[in-house]
């Protein structure tokens, strides 16, 4: 697949070379001709020198007939712009990498419509996303988010007394913005109809808001699990997203941030997350912040160096796990000898998020759940599409399911009478054995192949 990639800094350098790993002819465009160079020294690519925003040197990149444009420079702006000019001159899909929180808020203004890009992307939120699914994993999936975020798809065991056991799906009055999509156990793995049951040991896939999905989880837990203490160091973006995650789930949040002004926006803008004015590097406040206490102790400040000494001492301290932010890729092999659980990387981040998208056709994005027996799609509406041609109760998916429809005006799970049209975006629910046949409902009629 034809890539390009505008920005070859640290972000963009390390997304071509997991693209290239990949087997997809990459071509970088950058303003810096050193930057340039230090990528052709270690990867077959292609380079551009040349403005992101210039479409010439867009051109020059073939970013007209490009599957993906992808914009990752360090400005906002330029991205957005930069995004923009590729999706016009012909890229199939368009990415932007934005910084400021405000571009990917449509409640205000809709930039991503706007520009008519395809995804807006966020380091520091994937990072965020990328540590709550380590702090809230089950046993069943990950949790991964669709639809601008605002669905997640989640996993959770059938207890043994659970109030919707043995009970047929339809007789459950289930809210109906969550969907049951996957029932799984040791024989068999499938989407569900509404006559099937539950049994305990059964992993459930719950798909839906966040909020709806945390109370529609007690219908089927034996007993609430206990809330989890979590202490955050560091009230940057990763730190201020991540607590919003954890906010609505059974957690209780404190967030130590050294700089008072950035105290006040976080108590301002956070609902019940303690919010501490703290430096995380002395000892002696982690141990007024009972940082010892906590199960789970995530250091997202902004140093490598400060990140790992501060897991260490709450290490030392008691936490029970301890994830940290890691940028620098040679510190990896130590992590664990010092005793930190989990490391992410945001650029890593965000070249899996990438890698994700640059299936052809109409699927933007895949992930696996389910242990790998079914996947979750994120699929783009074109027009002469088949699954456009009747209301879903008509559609007869196999062994699949239509969990949510992402619209101009609204994100929500559809009813039986909904339609898909064209511009749609939909969260598909696919058996693995059933991947191939379903995808045809997706295909536009006048390429086949999307």
């Amino acid at each position: 697949m034809d890539i390009v990639i505008l920005g070859a800094g640290t972000v963009g350098s390390s997304v071509a070379e997991l693209l290239c790993a990949h087997h997809h002819n990459v071509c970088l465009v950058d303003s810096s001709r050193s930057s340039l160079e230090a990528v052709e020294e270690h990867l077959d690519v292609q380079t551009v020198h040349g403005s992101a925003c210039d479409a010439i040197a867009l051109f020059q990149a073939g970013a007209q007939s490009s599957r993906l444009a992808l914009a990752v420079t360090g400005s906002d702006e330029v991205n957005l712009v930069a995004g923009s000019v590729a999706r016009a001159m012909g890229a199939r899909r368009s990415v932007a990498r934005t910084f400021n929180p405000d571009y990917r808020d449509s409640s205000t203004f809709d930039y991503q419509t706007h520009f008519r890009i395809d995804r807006l992307l966020s380091l520091e939120h994937l990072s965020a996303l990328e540590l709550a699914k380590h702090i809230r994993r089950s046993s069943l999936v990950a949790i991964e988010n669709f639809a601008r975020g605002g669905i997640e798809v989640q996993g959770i065991v059938a207890g043994e007394r659970a109030k919707a056991l043995g009970i047929a799906l339809k007789d459950l009055d289930l809210t109906p913005t969550v969907r049951i999509g996957m029932i799984s156990n040791a024989s068999r793995s499938v989407i569900p109809r509404a006559e099937d049951v539950v049994q305990a040991g059964d992993h459930i896939t719950l798909i839906g808001t966040r909020t709806d999905i945390e109370d529609v989880k007690t219908m089927f837990e034996q007993k609430a699990p206990p809330r989890l203490n979590v202490v955050i160091a560091g009230g940057g973006e990763i730190g201020y997203h991540l607590a919003l995650l954890l906010e609505p789930v059974r957690c209780s949040v404190v967030l130590m941030e050294a700089d008072e002004d950035r105290c006040r926006y976080l108590a301002e803008n956070l609902n019940t997350t303690t919010v501490l004015h703290a430096d995380v590097t002395r000892r002696a406040e982690m141990e007024e912040a009972r940082v010892g206490n906590a199960d789970a102790f995530i250091a997202a400040t902004g140093r490598d160096e400060d990140n790992i000494v501060c897991g260490v001492e709450a290490r030392e301290l008691g936490s029970q796990r301890i994830l940290t932010i890691v940028r620098r890729p040679d510190y990896a092999n130590v992590l664990e000898k010092l005793g930190i659980n989990v490391a992410v990387s945001p650029r890593q981040a965000m070249a899996r998020e990438v890698l994700g998208m640059v299936t052809a056709g109409p699927v933007i994005s895949r992930s696996r759940v389910s242990g790998g027996d079914a996947e979750v799609w994120e699929v783009v509406i074109r027009d002469t599409a088949p699954i456009t041609r009747a209301p879903l109760r008509e559609i007869q998916l196999p062994n699949s399911l239509v969990a949510v429809i992402e619209r101009e005006e609204f994100v929500r799970v559809p009813h039986a009478g909904d339609q898909l049209r064209s511009g749609d975006t939909a969260v598909v629910l696919v058996q693995q054995d059933s991947c191939s046949e379903a995808l045809e409902w997706f295909l536009p009629e006048d390429d086949g192949r999307g």
